[in-house]
C-alpha cells in the first residue's frame, strides 16, 4: 500500500449539484482532495465552419484555478493557453463527442468548462467523469430532450488513471502516488 490505500482501490468520489453557475448543466466532482466544477452551457447554433451541416458540436475548456496546487499556478491569459491544457480541452471534448449523436443534437453546440478547484492528481479524469454528468444535466434541460424524448447520447463516459508505483499497478493516482509512480495513464471508458 501507498498512501494508506489499497492499490485496486478508487479514491472516494463524489459528485453532487452544483449550486454555483447559471448553465443548465453543473456539478462538482471529488476525487480524493481534487475537486473540478464542471458545468455544460447549450447555444442554438453551431461554430462557423460546421454551419449547414444539420449536426451539432460538443467542445470542452480546462482550467487549474490559481490556488488549486501549491505553489501557486499562474493565470493563463486569453490566447496563452499552455499545451498541458489544450491537451487536456482536447481529451475532454473528444471522450464526450464520442458518445454523443451530433446529428440527433442538431445545429447546437454545447460548451462544457472544467475549473479545477483543488488539484491533488486526476485532474483530467475527473473532469472527463464531471463534464459527462454536466453535459447529461445541460441536455436534458433543453425542450427537444423533455420529457421522455431520449437523449442525442449513444454511451455513457467516465475516466479513471491506472500507473505502476513500487512494481504494482496503482488505480486513481493522486498526486503523491504520481510522482512516485515508474509510469501512468488515463483510462476513458
Amino acid at each position: 500500500m501507498f498512501n494508506d490505500r489499497p492499490h485496486d482501490q478508487l479514491r472516494p468520489w463524489k459528485i453532487e449539484p452544483s449550486p454555483y453557475g447559471a448553465a443548465p448543466g453543473r456539478v462538482i466532482v471529488s476525487a480524493g482532495r481534487t475537486v473540478v466544477l464542471c458545468t455544460a452551457s447549450v447555444e442554438e447554433e453551431v461554430p462557423p465552419w460546421m454551419k449547414g451541416e444539420g449536426k451539432g458540436w460538443v467542445t470542452a475548456e480546462y482550467n487549474m484555478l490559481p490556488g488549486s496546487t501549491q505553489p501557486r499556478k499562474r493565470r493563463e491569459r486569453s490566447g496563452k493557453v499552455d499545451g498541458r491544457t489544450t491537451e487536456i480541452q482536447r481529451l475532454i471534448g473528444r471522450s464526450l463527442r464520442a458518445i454523443v449523436d451530433l446529428q440527433a443534437l442538431g445545429e447546437r453546440s454545447v460548451t462544457v468548462d472544467c475549473d479545477v478547484l483543488e488539484a491533488d492528481g486526476g485532474t483530467r479524469t475527473a473532469a472527463i467523469t464531471g463534464a459527462y454528468v454536466a453535459l447529461v444535466g445541460a441536455l436534458r434541460s433543453l425542450d427537444a430532450f423533455a420529457g421522455s424524448a431520449p437523449l442525442p447520447l449513444t454511451d455513457s463516459v467516465a475516466a479513471v488513471s491506472v500507473g505502476i508505483l513500487e512494481d504494482q499497478p496503482i488505480l486513481d493516482l493522486d498526486y503523491k502516488e504520481d510522482f512516485a509512480a515508474e509510469t501512468d495513464m488515463n483510462v476513458v471508458m
